[in-house]
């Protein structure tokens, strides 16, 4: 992969990554894209305790805002994260694509 090639990549993110900020935060993320058009799916992508979080905004965007879209895939994992006093430990992991359906017509 040449180095313009992962810059393109790195520009045209369709991820979002959830933290500790309220889910509402990320349902504006998640609609500014869907909404931009430049993107038909959005994955949000979440570690730990922001699980919960993330599940929320896909949840909210997909039954209050965008009923037109759809859970497309839900993947779960397991993360090996390596702490700041060097020591290893394991740390729950989700990716939730949405989706907007296609319409006829």
């Amino acid at each position: 992969m040449s180095k313009d090639e992962k810059k393109k990549i790195d520009t045209d993110s369709n991820i979002i990554y959830v933290g500790n900020k309220p889910p509402m935060n990320y349902v504006t993320a998640i609609m500014a894209l869907l909404n931009s058009g430049n993107f038909t799916e959005v994955v949000i992508k979440a570690r730990g305790n922001a699980i919960s979080r993330a599940v929320d905004a896909a949840e909210i965007t997909h039954n209050r805002f965008l009923t037109n879209a759809e859970v497309k895939s839900i993947d779960i994992g397991t993360e090996t994260v390596t702490n700041e006093d060097g020591r290893k430990s394991n740390v729950s992991s989700i990716e939730i694509c949405l989706a907007m359906k296609k319409t006829d017509g």
